[in-house]
């Protein structure tokens, strides 16, 4: 009798480091308003094509410029579901700019700061970054390739979950920016020479707390 063979979970350091890589690569030739828009359809599609979506669960989507404009923002949900499940409220709205201001606090992807604080087994407090939410994937830096000083806008989702709403977030941001450059989705990607490619320590408020 033959026994499953199983692929050992990847641990959060690996995890943090995919994120970091993730960021690296997905790198755009430019950024407008239109684009934000284009994006923010995407993500809403894609989840309204889930499973979890069919199951009963929401999602709100947001996207804002560095400085805070939004540029994007809609839900795909309603307040109540047929099932009695209550997916989209303001809280969900509160979660979701929590993740906002940690992207524009440290630069990287909110998947990333969790799996990294995980991996050093440090809290948000401890780190300087505590954002009065829990702090989950769903929030992803736009950079430019050659803007390597900090990202111009910030895409979120959240629906609950913190690693379905990462992947569901980078594959569309991916996909959106092989599209952009008539590349095939598997095709090479722009991988930037300023990034990191192993995991660095979040930026921190203040740097005693590291110690």
């Amino acid at each position: 009798m033959y026994s499953a063979i199983h692929s050992p979970m990847p641990s959060d350091a690996e995890l943090a480091n995919q994120a970091l890589a993730d960021e690296t690569s997905y790198r755009f030739p430019s950024f407008t308003a239109n684009d934000a828009v284009t994006l923010g359809l995407s993500i809403r599609k894609r989840f309204r094509g889930s499973s979890r979506h069919a199951r009963g669960k929401g999602m709100v989507i947001s996207i804002q410029s560095i400085a805070g404009h939004t540029l994007f923002a809609c839900t795909a949900g309603d307040l109540g579901h047929p099932s009695g499940t209550g997916d989209v409220s303001l809280d969900s709205w509160a979660c979701l700019q929590g993740m906002i201001d940690i992207v524009k606090r440290t630069s990287h992807s909110s998947y990333y700061i969790e799996k990294a604080m995980n991996a050093m087994g440090k809290t948000a407090k401890q780190m300087g970054l505590d954002v009065g939410v829990a702090i989950c994937g769903g929030a992803f830096p736009i950079w430019l390739e050659n803007a390597p000083c900090c990202p111009i806008v910030v895409a979120a989702c959240y629906s609950g979950s913190s690693q379905d709403d990462h992947k569901l977030l980078v594959t569309t941001v991916r996909d959106y920016l092989h599209k952009m450059r008539g590349e095939p989705g598997t095709s090479r990607l722009s991988l930037s020479s300023f990034a990191p490619t192993e995991m660095p320590i979040p930026a921190v408020a203040n740097p005693e707390l590291r110690e």
